[in-house]
């Protein structure tokens, strides 16, 4: 098979086209810039949220052909090599099947041999699942390590390691990505790979990926398949199970005007189309909360749609604080 998932065919080859982490590139880029570049770095975060692609540009940025600077050419062999995975002196090491201190061993005995490039890199995903005694033997190397080495390490739970290793590397906590981020750059790809969207698909899409990118593509490839290249949002909210804002508006509606015979008919509809009910309280409660923000802050809710926009300043103006906190709570503890 010669298809590549689209997290990967589009993962950023710049820095300038990461997405949701300016706090973490501008940094970098800075200390690059300077050719002051720390031996041992530390990306934290949940997953798909860049860690393994930003520490991939960092040594593409050390190892670029063109001398270490704030943003890799991307064109010289080195800069290839690296994109393509076959870079002699950037190894990756998945933390999870290597726990062993054996393989650290081992690993570590190769750091003292000089780099055929500039620097030799060294990238541990998941460094958190390292055994003991593997994280021990690590410890000593990255507190006196040979000048040409650069470890960069990654993980989703950056609190299960030692103190120890924490502070002898640059710490950065990546964020999860916003949605918006999320659609312009699902926008981006969709615009090149020649795909038809409704732009409300997008925000669907974007809003189930919860803040990592890498789901959010993994959810696009999905949808291309499920829908032949042209995205809509009906067949998107069948394909998620996500529950319609104007099923939610109803029942609130049917609720306010204690309208049991509307109440128990959209129950009804809901029972036959989403038979999981924790769906409908999330987005519920989500709703509910968007108006308390709007009663309390009496600010408009910035909703990538205007209809949600208008409705929720309606319920708002038109419901007691009480009883959509009420219905909140209900919603939560249910």
């Amino acid at each position: 098979m010669s298809y590549l998932v689209l997290a990967r065919k589009w993962r950023p080859k710049y820095f300038a086209e990461v997405s949701g982490q300016d706090h973490v590139v501008k940094a970098l880029q800075n200390s690059l810039a300077k050719d002051k570049v720390h031996h041992a770095f530390l990306f934290s975060g949940t997953r798909g949220v860049g860690k393994t692609t930003i520490a991939r540009l960092l040594a593409k940025a050390l190892n670029c052909e063109q001398g270490v600077m704030s943003e890799p050419c991307g064109k010289c062999d080195s800069c290839l090599a690296i994109d393509e995975g076959n870079f002699a002196d950037l190894t990756e090491v998945d933390a999870a099947s290597q726990t062993g201190i054996d393989a650290m061993r081992e690993l570590l005995d190769n750091t003292y041999y000089a780099p055929i490039g500039r620097y030799k890199v060294y990238l541990i995903d998941e460094v958190h699942q390292l055994s003991k005694h593997a994280k021990t033997a690590l410890l000593k190397t990255l507190e006196e390590p040979p000048p040409h080495m650069v470890f960069l390490l990654a993980t989703t739970k950056g609190d299960e390691l030692p103190i120890t290793v924490l502070s002898r590397c640059l710490k950065f906590n990546l964020k999860k990505i916003p949605a918006n981020l999320i659609k312009k750059r699902m926008a981006e790809i969709c615009d090149h790979e020649g795909v038809t969207y409704e732009d409300t698909a997008l925000d669907l899409i974007s809003q189930a990926a919860d803040g990592s990118m890498r789901d959010g593509l993994s959810l696009l490839d999905q949808a291309l398949a499920y829908e032949d290249y042209s995205l809509t949002a009906d067949q998107m909210q069948r394909m998620l199970g996500t529950i319609n804002i104007n099923d939610i508006v109803g029942l609130l509606v049917a609720v306010l005007n204690q309208d049991s015979v509307a109440l128990n008919q959209g129950l009804k509809d809901l029972d036959e189309a989403y038979p999981n009910y924790k769906s409908l309280l999330d987005g519920m409660a989500s709703f509910l909360q968007k108006i308390a923000f709007v009663q309390v802050s009496n600010d408009e809710f910035d909703s990538p749609n205007p209809e949600n926009t208008k409705t929720i300043r309606d319920f708002s103006e038109n419901a007691s604080p009480e009883l959509i906190q009420l219905l909140y709570q209900i919603s939560i503890t249910s």
